[in-house]
């Protein structure tokens, strides 16, 4: 297939607003459900280019969709552009210098990530018109990727249901095909309520919430050793019941984050934490509540679509790095030790280099060792074939949810690997486009492995936390 190379043109004609519009993001980094402005930047940019935009997807406000074309398959582009708390930096600085302001910074990338997203679109809109073609092409703006589940709200709401395939992508020190592994999870938010009294003058009158929690913590760490390998569980104290130690604290809440390799062990892993949190509560002669906040399935592989998007890849080459970009890359590597860097290459299943920069695209069939996350682009996955890309964009080492990460996302070598992987996204997308049978296995493949129609994880009361962030 050599359709590939006229919609890289079409990326490398709108390549610079795009940089523009992830500078932007970058330089406004808000947090999950609460990216006003990046979302107004967003559907700024879809309006500009012409795309039909439905705002608002599944009663989320940063949430929205731009559609091009008529007719034929529909190719949905995932985006996002939440950023992290307390991961602010000042850009191409290679010590740790927050900005003054909130903290926040995107450290995970998806300033890049949106925008080079939305550039894959806008080509493919592009290469659709000049070429006559049936088909459609949509960007859907995903927020709160970072612990919000947006897209499995989106997913249940049923905003995926007529669309063919989607693919997405994620910054990372190499380019290749991301492995379809990530882990189901969930966050819940624990509050416990007890009786406040003088802590000296009347302690056995008061009944301590935060005892509780601490309680449930040490309930929580003995169950770590009975639990399968890949799961994992992490907490965050939200309210610990005030700063007077001369008070018993009469309320207390601690978030959980709970990770298993599937929904069904998830499932089973969570009814062991609620036992744990039902007993801390007795333990305390307290009362405990419970909130689930978000959850996600874990990724689901289609195989078709990899080795389509292994093609694109393969033809189109290593992002194209010059001297100066390995020079600043280098200056980053400086800050990291060598169990980061050999760590990067083991995950990809590499031999280690003394390059700074992806100078390589990984091989479909790499032995890789990862160390498994969670997405919400997994719900996507079991609802639609789903694909997604790794884009080179920072220097190898880095690890995400760092300051370094931060500090990278404005360079010239996070824009060129940006670029890059967008036309990685529109190379695949067109060529699905112009051979359907590679859409029809991607489907059969994909039925065999949903066994059955979606069937999201959130309970069926959870609503969008759009407040999830003002509790950090």
């Amino acid at each position: 297939m050599q359709n590939s190379e006229p919609v890289w043109r079409h990326v490398d004609d709108k390549a610079q607003p795009a940089i523009e519009l992830s500078d932007r993001v970058w330089g406004m980094p808000e947090l999950a459900y609460n990216e006003h402005r990046s979302a107004a930047e967003h559907t700024a940019y879809l309006n500009a280019e012409g795309f039909r935009v439905t705002e608002r997807l599944a009663g989320i406000p940063t949430a929205m969709m731009g559609e091009a074309g008529e007719g034929g398959p529909v190719i949905a582009i995932l985006g996002e552009f939440d950023a992290l708390p307390a991961l602010s930096n000042e850009s191409g600085v290679t010590t740790h210098s927050p900005v003054p302001g909130d903290g926040n910074g995107h450290a995970c990338g998806h300033n890049l990530l949106g925008a080079a997203s939305l550039l894959a679109a806008t080509a493919v809109k592009d290469y659709l018109a000049a070429n006559g073609l049936k088909g459609r092409v949509r960007y859907y703006g995903c927020p709160a990727e970072e612990g919000g589940a947006a897209k499995g709200f989106m997913a249940r709401a049923g905003l995926f249901d007529d669309v063919d395939i989607a693919i997405s992508w994620h910054p990372s020190a190499f380019a290749g095909v991301n492995e379809p592994l990530s882990l189901a999870n969930t966050r819940i938010d624990f509050t416990f309520h007890g009786r406040a009294s003088h802590a000296a003058a009347a302690p056995h009158l008061g009944r301590s919430a935060l005892d509780a929690v601490e309680l449930m913590s040490v309930g929580v760490n003995y169950l770590r050793e009975h639990i399968p390998q890949e799961s994992r569980i992490h907490y965050a104290y939200l309210d610990a019941g005030g700063v007077a130690p001369n008070v018993v604290q009469a309320k207390a809440k601690v978030r959980y984050l709970i990770r298993a390799a599937n929904v069904k062990d998830l499932q089973h892993l969570v009814t062991r934490v609620r036992a744990i949190a039902d007993g801390a509560a007795l333990m305390a002669e307290c009362r405990v509540e419970t909130q689930v906040i978000s959850a996600v399935s874990n990724l689901l592989a289609n195989p078709p679509l990899e080795k389509l998007m292994q093609e694109s890849l393969d033809r189109l080459g290593p992002p194209p790095f010059d001297a100066e970009d390995r020079k600043r890359a280098a200056e980053f590597q400086a800050t990291l030790s060598e169990a980061d860097i050999a760590s990067a290459f083991r995950k990809v299943g590499l031999p280690p280099t003394d390059a700074p920069l992806a100078d390589s695209i990984v091989p479909l069939d790499s032995k890789r060792a990862p160390m498994i996350g969670s997405t919400d682009v997994g719900d996507v996955s079991w609802v639609v074939p789903t694909v997604q890309a790794r884009g080179a964009t920072h220097a190898i080492g880095t690890q995400l949810h760092s300051w370094q990460a931060t500090a990278q996302g404005k360079l010239p070598h996070a824009h060129k690997g940006m670029v890059h992987v967008a036309k990685v996204m529109a190379g695949t997308a067109v060529d699905a486009l112009l051979k359907p049978e590679i859409i029809a296995a991607a489907k059969a493949d994909h039925a065999v492995r949903a066994g059955g129609p979606y069937v999201s994880p959130l309970p069926a009361d959870a609503v969008p936390p759009i407040g999830m962030s003002l509790a950090v």
